[in-house]
C-alpha cells in the first residue's frame, strides 16, 4: 500500500478475525473499509466481510497484522491516509469507530461500485419516499450514529422500503435484530404505508444479491 496506512487497533483486528469464524473459505476472507458518506459528525463508513478475489484493479489492498486483509476502494483511500479503526463498547451498543486524521472534503466522497453503470437510481423524490427518509435522517440515524452506523434508503417499491445498514450497524451479528427490533419499527409506525423494511446488503459478501433500484 503506497500512500494510505489504515490501522487497526488490537481489540478491532480480534473482532474482525471474530466475524470471520466459521465463515466459509475463511482464508480467502478480508475486511472491506470504505467511505460511504458524509454527514454533519464527518465521515460515514461502511465495513464488511469480502472474499480477496472480488478486489478491483484500482482497490488498495492493506495487510494488516494478525493475517488480517484489508481493502479500501480507490476513492476512499486518500481520505483513510494515518487513520485506525477502532472497536469501542458503550451502554447504547457497539460497533467499529474510526480516528480519522483527515479533513471532510467540501465535495462528498464517492464510493465506488462495481454495479455503478449498470444500476439506474432509484427514485428517491417521491412524497412516500420523502416521508420514510425524514424517519431515517430524524429518528434512526441519530441513534445507530452512536456506535458508529448509519441506515441509507436505497428505494422504495409500493409497500416495501429498501435500505442499506453500514458502518457499527454492519457486520456487528446483530443485523437482524436491529433491522427488525428497532428501524423496522419506527419506519412502519412513522409511514404505515410502509410494511416491510428490507436490507439489501449482503452482509457476509457485501454484495446485492437480489435487488435492483426501480427503472
Amino acid at each position: 500500500m503506497a500512500d494510505t496506512v489504515l490501522k487497526f487497533s488490537d481489540k478491532a483486528r480480534e473482532k474482525v478475525l471474530e466475524f470471520m469464524e466459521g465463515a466459509e473459505d475463511r482464508e480467502n476472507l478480508a475486511i472491506r473499509v470504505n467511505i460511504a458518506g458524509q454527514g454533519p459528525e464527518g465521515f460515514q463508513y461502511e465495513f464488511f466481510l469480502d472474499v480477496r478475489q472480488n478486489a478491483r484493479p484500482n482497490d488498495i489492498i492493506v495487510e494488516v497484522e494478525g493475517g488480517l486483509v484489508a481493502i479500501v476502494d480507490a476513492s476512499s483511500a486518500p481520505h483513510l491516509n494515518g487513520a485506525t479503526v477502532n472497536w469501542k463498547d458503550t451502554v447504547s451498543g457497539s460497533g467499529f469507530d474510526v480516528d480519522n486524521p483527515n479533513p471532510v472534503p467540501e465535495v462528498p466522497v464517492k464510493e465506488e461500485s462495481p454495479s455503478a453503470e449498470e444500476s439506474p437510481s432509484a427514485d428517491l423524490t417521491t412524497p412516500l419516499a420523502q416521508r420514510v427518509q425524514k424517519v431515517i435522517d430524524a429518528k434512526i440515524n441519530p441513534g445507530v450514529a452512536s456506535h458508529g452506523g448509519f441506515v441509507e434508503l436505497m428505494d422504495v417499491k409500493g409497500d416495501k422500503a429498501f435500505v442499506r445498514l453500514g458502518g457499527g450497524c454492519q457486520g456487528c451479528g446483530m443485523v437482524d435484530v436491529t433491522l427488525k427490533q428497532g428501524i423496522e419499527v419506527m419506519i412502519r409506525e412513522e409511514v404505515p404505508e410502509i410494511t416491510q423494511v428490507i436490507d439489501t446488503t449482503d452482509h457476509a459478501g457485501g454484495n446485492n444479491p437480489y435487488y435492483q433500484p426501480s427503472k
